[in-house]
């Protein structure tokens, strides 16, 4: 599904990423573990092509099987591919509604995909007309989980989607991610609370860029 190969990341001459391998495939999760500043969001954000300028291999297997090298596509493009992001900051349209929300990211599909969405996330059905500006933070949470899920992604990059919510949003939206891998959905964490560690399939341990110690391999994809 996504395999880095020695991976670098820099903003500006500064360099935040050292050599990163990974390999991950469908229905996989595996979660980045590290301080603050360790390089965990610099990885999401490596692999989506937002921000930094990177050195190395960013391949994603592409719906016909093949893995595709997508380091020199752009974000746009990359989210066409598969890739679909959530920030920190959640990046929600505070003015409009849980419905307008889902709606800008949606494609030909929209009706259909929506229903889907609130299917999983039942919680936001009886507000979809209310503005996000309004919502708890629990409740953007779910809002810019869903509204990426809108995409199609095929692999979920989460950059702390638990930290700072309430337990039983934490609760309703841990289910909802270990669902969608069951579905096989991949799923990229980045976490400090250590909240969905426990369901990982795999950790990765970055200290100040750097992969921490020996990691356990994957198999080989088929």
């Amino acid at each position: 599904m996504l395999e880095l190969r020695q991976l670098q990341a820099f903003y500006g001459p500064a360099q935040a990423l050292f050599g990163v391998d990974l390999q991950m495939q469908a229905g996989q999760m595996v979660v980045l573990q590290g301080l603050n500043g360790a390089g965990k969001s610099t990885l999401l954000k490596s692999v989506m092509g937002l921000e930094v300028s990177t050195i190395g291999e960013v391949r994603l297997r592409s719906v016909q099987g093949q893995m595709v090298e997508v380091g020199q596509w752009s974000s746009h493009r990359r989210a066409r591919a598969g890739l679909g992001y959530v920030a920190e900051d959640r990046r929600l349209f505070t003015s409009l509604s849980v419905r307008d929300n889902l709606r800008v990211a949606g494609g030909a599909r929209c009706a259909d995909r929506m229903a889907w969405v609130l299917d999983r996330f039942a919680l936001l059905k009886p507000m979809i007309d209310r503005r996000a500006g309004l919502m708890s933070g629990g409740e953007q949470q779910m809002l810019a989980v869903a509204r990426t899920l809108m995409t199609e992604p095929r692999l979920l990059l989460l950059d702390e989607p638990c930290e700072g919510i309430s337990p039983v949003l934490v609760d309703a939206l841990v289910q909802v991610l270990l669902d969608l891998r069951a579905q096989g959905l991949a799923l990229l964490v980045a976490e400090q609370n250590r909240v969905l560690m426990r369901s990982a399939d795999r950790l990765l341990v970055l200290v100040a860029g750097k992969v921490q110690g020996p990691q356990p391999s994957l198999p080989e994809p088929d």
